[in-house]
């Protein structure tokens, strides 16, 4: 899979899982860029996420993702 479908897919998730059409998924944004983005909301989306990639994330891979570069760089590397 390569990068722009990465992203694609990835704006796709997040528009749905915050409800927000105006997310563009990008390798800069990040959760302090979306409202209600936490710690435990991070969670969920990463397992919303495997699930659509069909990948597994370490729980210390999950921990460092700073981005959501970070997140097409790893799924990327897996499929």
């Amino acid at each position: 899979m390569d990068e722009p479908d990465i992203y694609a897919q990835l704006t796709e998730i997040i528009r749905d899982f915050f409800d927000d059409d105006s997310i563009t998924a990008t390798p800069a944004l990040s959760a302090k860029d979306v409202d209600g983005w936490d710690s435990l909301t991070h969670i969920r989306l990463m397992l919303t996420v495997e699930k659509a990639f069909k990948v597994r994330f370490s729980t210390s891979e999950i921990g460092r993702m700073e981005t959501v570069g970070d997140l097409a760089t790893i799924i990327k590397a897996r499929t």
